[in-house]
């Protein structure tokens, strides 16, 4: 790995920040078959401000999920009460959550313009745990309207946000990934700042990180909101029972590709930031679904007993 890189904060921000890397003709075919410099421009950083308001924001939304999440588990616990306060509290959980129509929009702003959120809050390194809040929000809390019509529109909306967050947070991540990529694999040609040589040419995205928002998890997360959909427009009480069955599959695939995602983020992110806070940030995404996951296990288990000394 290069180390001149680390002493010099204007040559890390263009490589973490180019969004077009131009290949040239190389004189030195054998020690540079691949001669690329930066050409683009970046427009600069937001004032710290602005990070701090995207902290507190994500940690307000973070909490939000955490306390809907605890809340939603002793409920469970206890049996279920059919009158005024559930319709309440599920219009709380539907407008505060982050894949709410308040929180979605804020964040979805947040990952388009995460390109020069970069001082305290680098969206380029934490915008990944930013999305996942939000997949997981939507796998856990489902909505309870009445209404086809309001039902269909609500989850469409979610589907389009979700997919657009997707989007924006790769506009953001894939450039950051492709810089890291080209400091630590590449060496410096010394015709400019942003010259370097390399012996491989030069992938969006990089080949160190796998990590990407428009994935697996994305479209797992998103036919199980189409499948909500489907399940609730199905009249006929036998295609209803098929349409859950495989809703719960692709939930759980969705699961576990989540639980994936979270623990590769918390080792093999880019070392930019200190490791113990990126390690807190996506830790504590991860503490959320591990607590989440757990509950529902024993849920299941503990049913399962239930039933059996029943019958017996």
């Amino acid at each position: 790995m290069n180390s001149k890189w680390e002493m010099d904060s204007d040559r890390k921000l263009i490589f973490f920040k180019c969004t077009k890397w131009q290949f040239e003709d190389t004189l030195d075919p054998i020690n540079c078959p691949f001669h690329y410099f930066c050409d683009s421009l970046y427009a600069g950083d937001y004032p710290q401000i602005i990070d701090v308001l995207v902290f507190f924001f994500v940690t307000v939304s973070y909490l939000t999920t955490l306390i809907a999440v605890l809340r939603e588990i002793i409920s469970r616990g206890r049996r279920r009460r059919e009158d005024d306060n559930d319709g309440v509290d599920d219009k709380a959980k539907r407008y505060l959550l982050p894949s709410g129509p308040i929180s979605l929009p804020l964040i979805l702003l947040i990952l388009a313009k995460g390109q020069r959120i970069n001082t305290l809050f680098p969206i380029s390194v934490f915008g990944p745990a930013i999305l996942q809040l939000v997949q997981l929000s939507v796998l856990i809390f489902k909505n309870n309207i009445e209404k086809e019509a309001s039902f269909v529109f609500f989850e469409a909306s979610t589907i389009s946000g979700l997919l657009h967050a997707s989007l924006y947070l790769d506009a953001v991540i894939l450039p950051y990934y492709t810089g890291f990529d080209a400091l630590v694999t590449s060496t410096f040609s010394g015709v400019c700042k942003s010259c370097i040589c390399r012996k491989e040419p030069l992938i969006l995205g990089g080949t160190i990180v796998a990590y990407r928002g428009w994935s697996s998890t994305t479209f797992l997360v998103v036919g199980v909101l189409c499948l909500r959909i489907i399940c609730k427009l199905c009249r006929e009480e036998a295609k209803r029972k098929k349409v859950v069955v495989i809703k719960n599959a692709v939930e759980g695939l969705g699961w576990i590709v989540l639980i994936r995602d979270s623990v590769y983020l918390a080792v093999m992110s880019p070392v930019e930031e200190p490791v113990l806070f990126r390690v807190f940030v996506f830790g504590s995404v991860f503490m959320l679904i591990c607590v989440y996951v757990i509950t529902q296990v024993c849920c299941l288990v503990s049913r399962r007993q239930s039933n059996k000394t029943t019958n017996t």
